[in-house]
Protein backbone atom coordinates (compact mmCIF):
# COMPACT_ATOMS: atom_id res chain seq x y z
CA UNK A 1 0.00 0.00 0.00
CA UNK A 2 0.93 3.42 -0.87
CA UNK A 3 -0.13 6.65 0.72
CA UNK A 4 -0.83 9.39 -1.01
CA UNK A 5 -0.54 12.90 0.90
CA UNK A 6 -1.62 15.78 -1.03
CA UNK A 7 -1.07 19.10 0.40
CA UNK A 8 -3.03 22.58 -0.81
CA UNK A 9 -0.78 25.89 -0.67
CA UNK A 10 2.73 26.26 -0.15
CA UNK A 11 4.95 24.06 2.38
CA UNK A 12 8.00 25.09 4.43
CA UNK A 13 11.25 23.17 2.65
CA UNK A 14 12.30 22.48 5.92
CA UNK A 15 9.16 21.31 7.55
CA UNK A 16 8.87 18.72 4.22
CA UNK A 17 12.79 17.51 5.31
CA UNK A 18 11.47 16.86 8.84
CA UNK A 19 8.34 14.70 7.14
CA UNK A 20 10.61 13.16 4.88
CA UNK A 21 12.86 12.01 7.56
CA UNK A 22 10.69 11.06 9.95
CA UNK A 23 8.79 8.72 7.26
CA UNK A 24 11.70 7.10 5.73
CA UNK A 25 13.01 6.22 9.08
CA UNK A 26 9.06 4.36 9.75
CA UNK A 27 9.04 2.81 6.35
CA UNK A 28 12.45 1.49 7.35
CA UNK A 29 11.61 -0.13 10.48
CA UNK A 30 8.23 -1.11 8.97
CA UNK A 31 5.81 1.16 10.85
CA UNK A 32 4.82 2.95 8.30
CA UNK A 33 3.20 2.58 4.40
CA UNK A 34 5.44 4.33 1.45
CA UNK A 35 3.96 7.36 1.02
CA UNK A 36 3.78 9.99 -2.29
CA UNK A 37 3.83 13.04 -1.41
CA UNK A 38 2.34 16.08 -4.03
CA UNK A 39 2.97 19.41 -2.80
CA UNK A 40 4.49 23.33 -3.76
CA UNK A 41 7.55 25.54 -1.91
CA UNK A 42 7.57 28.76 -1.82
CA UNK A 43 10.21 30.25 -3.97
CA UNK A 44 13.93 28.72 -3.27
CA UNK A 45 17.04 26.84 -4.51
CA UNK A 46 18.05 23.70 -3.69
CA UNK A 47 21.51 22.30 -3.86
CA UNK A 48 22.49 18.48 -4.48
CA UNK A 49 25.18 16.64 -3.72
CA UNK A 50 26.97 17.88 -6.63
CA UNK A 51 26.45 21.29 -7.15
CA UNK A 52 29.23 23.63 -8.29
CA UNK A 53 29.15 26.95 -6.34
CA UNK A 54 29.47 28.89 -9.82
CA UNK A 55 26.16 27.39 -11.09
CA UNK A 56 24.05 29.48 -8.15
CA UNK A 57 24.54 32.98 -10.39
CA UNK A 58 22.16 34.47 -7.90
CA UNK A 59 22.44 33.47 -4.85
CA UNK A 60 20.96 36.65 -2.87
CA UNK A 61 17.54 35.76 -4.32
CA UNK A 62 15.90 32.66 -3.00
CA UNK A 63 16.88 30.79 0.21
CA UNK A 64 19.49 28.14 -0.76
CA UNK A 65 19.24 24.85 0.88
CA UNK A 66 21.71 22.00 1.11
CA UNK A 67 19.05 18.67 -0.12
CA UNK A 68 21.64 16.08 0.21
CA UNK A 69 20.01 14.64 -3.01
CA UNK A 70 21.58 13.45 -6.26
CA UNK A 71 21.66 16.39 -8.67
CA UNK A 72 22.94 20.07 -9.09
CA UNK A 73 20.82 22.92 -8.25
CA UNK A 74 17.01 23.59 -8.57
CA UNK A 75 14.46 25.90 -8.60
CA UNK A 76 11.05 24.86 -6.64
CA UNK A 77 7.87 27.91 -6.02
CA UNK A 78 4.55 27.89 -6.67
CA UNK A 79 2.93 26.76 -9.73
CA UNK A 80 5.12 23.54 -9.92
CA UNK A 81 4.33 20.28 -8.34
CA UNK A 82 6.81 19.08 -6.28
CA UNK A 83 6.62 15.10 -5.81
CA UNK A 84 8.17 13.62 -3.03
CA UNK A 85 8.65 10.02 -3.40
CA UNK A 86 8.94 7.81 0.09
CA UNK A 87 9.11 4.05 -1.51
CA UNK A 88 11.14 0.65 -0.49
CA UNK A 89 13.49 0.56 -3.34
CA UNK A 90 15.26 -2.43 -1.87
CA UNK A 91 11.68 -4.23 -1.44
CA UNK A 92 11.61 -2.94 -5.49
CA UNK A 93 14.91 -5.02 -6.69
CA UNK A 94 17.85 -3.01 -4.89
CA UNK A 95 18.61 -1.34 -8.50
CA UNK A 96 18.80 2.34 -8.20
CA UNK A 97 19.66 3.02 -11.58
CA UNK A 98 16.29 1.34 -12.62
CA UNK A 99 14.06 3.44 -9.65
CA UNK A 100 15.72 6.26 -11.19
CA UNK A 101 14.32 4.83 -14.85
CA UNK A 102 11.04 4.84 -13.70
CA UNK A 103 10.68 7.83 -12.24
CA UNK A 104 11.26 9.33 -15.87
CA UNK A 105 9.22 6.60 -17.26
CA UNK A 106 6.68 8.08 -14.81
CA UNK A 107 7.17 11.46 -15.53
CA UNK A 108 6.43 10.31 -19.39
CA UNK A 109 3.37 8.57 -18.84
CA UNK A 110 2.27 11.39 -16.67
CA UNK A 111 2.71 14.06 -19.99
CA UNK A 112 1.01 11.95 -22.00
CA UNK A 113 -1.74 11.87 -20.51
CA UNK A 114 -1.70 16.09 -22.04
CA UNK A 115 0.05 14.70 -25.75
CA UNK A 116 3.45 15.63 -24.49
CA UNK A 117 6.11 13.74 -25.45
CA UNK A 118 8.40 14.10 -23.04
CA UNK A 119 11.94 12.49 -23.67
CA UNK A 120 15.33 11.58 -21.84
CA UNK A 121 18.72 12.18 -22.80
CA UNK A 122 21.91 10.05 -22.00
CA UNK A 123 23.96 12.01 -19.23
CA UNK A 124 20.95 14.50 -18.55
CA UNK A 125 18.60 13.48 -15.55
CA UNK A 126 15.30 14.44 -15.79
CA UNK A 127 12.40 14.76 -18.68
CA UNK A 128 13.04 16.88 -21.87
CA UNK A 129 10.22 18.26 -24.32
CA UNK A 130 11.64 19.31 -28.01
CA UNK A 131 11.33 22.39 -29.08
CA UNK A 132 11.21 22.60 -33.20
CA UNK A 133 10.09 25.91 -32.99
CA UNK A 134 12.96 27.66 -31.29
CA UNK A 135 16.21 28.61 -32.89
CA UNK A 136 18.60 25.87 -32.54
CA UNK A 137 21.98 25.89 -30.36
CA UNK A 138 25.32 27.50 -31.83
CA UNK A 139 26.45 24.46 -32.59
CA UNK A 140 23.35 23.64 -34.37
CA UNK A 141 22.00 21.09 -31.95
CA UNK A 142 17.87 21.12 -31.69
CA UNK A 143 16.69 23.00 -28.67
CA UNK A 144 15.37 21.02 -25.84
CA UNK A 145 13.66 22.34 -22.61
CA UNK A 146 13.57 20.82 -19.01
CA UNK A 147 10.16 19.94 -17.83
CA UNK A 148 10.59 17.94 -14.93
CA UNK A 149 13.53 17.22 -12.73
CA UNK A 150 14.76 14.27 -11.03
CA UNK A 151 17.26 13.35 -7.57
CA UNK A 152 16.49 11.65 -5.03
CA UNK A 153 18.23 9.79 -2.17
CA UNK A 154 18.10 6.58 -0.50
CA UNK A 155 18.44 5.79 3.27
CA UNK A 156 18.31 2.06 4.27
CA UNK A 157 17.13 1.66 0.60
CA UNK A 158 14.45 3.57 1.31
CA UNK A 159 13.73 6.83 -1.60
CA UNK A 160 13.06 10.50 -0.11
CA UNK A 161 12.86 13.51 -2.44
CA UNK A 162 11.86 12.96 -6.20
CA UNK A 163 10.90 14.77 -8.87
CA UNK A 164 9.24 18.01 -9.30
CA UNK A 165 7.26 18.83 -13.04
CA UNK A 166 6.52 21.95 -14.12
CA UNK A 167 3.19 23.23 -14.23
CA UNK A 168 2.72 27.34 -14.07
CA UNK A 169 5.92 28.53 -12.29
CA UNK A 170 7.59 31.47 -13.55
CA UNK A 171 9.74 30.40 -15.30
CA UNK A 172 12.19 33.37 -15.06
CA UNK A 173 13.08 32.41 -11.74
CA UNK A 174 15.23 29.44 -12.90
CA UNK A 175 17.53 32.62 -14.45
CA UNK A 176 19.14 32.59 -10.54
CA UNK A 177 20.78 29.31 -11.09
CA UNK A 178 22.40 27.14 -14.18
CA UNK A 179 19.42 24.63 -13.94
CA UNK A 180 20.91 21.02 -12.96
CA UNK A 181 24.47 22.32 -14.42
CA UNK A 182 22.89 22.16 -17.99
CA UNK A 183 23.61 25.31 -20.07
CA UNK A 184 21.93 26.20 -23.51
CA UNK A 185 19.11 23.98 -23.36
CA UNK A 186 16.06 26.13 -21.26
CA UNK A 187 13.16 25.11 -19.42
CA UNK A 188 9.59 24.93 -19.82
CA UNK A 189 6.34 24.19 -18.62
CA UNK A 190 2.99 23.07 -19.31
CA UNK A 191 0.95 25.99 -19.74
CA UNK A 192 4.25 27.16 -21.45
CA UNK A 193 3.45 24.99 -23.91
CA UNK A 194 0.18 26.08 -24.37
CA UNK A 195 -2.05 23.93 -22.33
CA UNK A 196 -4.22 25.10 -19.41
CA UNK A 197 -3.45 22.31 -17.01
CA UNK A 198 -3.85 22.66 -13.83
CA UNK A 199 -2.49 21.68 -10.57
CA UNK A 200 -5.67 18.96 -10.18
CA UNK A 201 -5.19 17.53 -13.36
CA UNK A 202 -1.73 16.96 -13.47
CA UNK A 203 -2.29 15.43 -9.76
CA UNK A 204 -5.05 13.05 -11.06
CA UNK A 205 -2.22 12.16 -14.17
CA UNK A 206 -0.06 10.99 -11.55
CA UNK A 207 -2.19 8.85 -9.76
CA UNK A 208 -3.45 7.38 -13.03
CA UNK A 209 0.05 6.45 -14.32
CA UNK A 210 1.79 5.18 -10.61
CA UNK A 211 0.46 1.66 -11.47
CA UNK A 212 1.29 1.87 -14.85
CA UNK A 213 5.41 2.02 -13.89
CA UNK A 214 4.88 1.00 -10.73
Amino acid sequence: MVEWKITDGLTDYEEALRFMEARVAAIASGEAEECIWLLEHPPLYTAGTSARREDLTDPGRFPVFEARRGGQYTYHGPGQRVVYVMIDVGRRGHDVRFFVGQLEQWVIATLDQFNIRGEIRPGRVGVWVPRPEKPALPDGTPREDKIAAIGIRLRKWISFHGISINVDPDLEHFSGIVPCGITGHGVTSLVDLGLPVTMEDLDNALLSTFQQVF
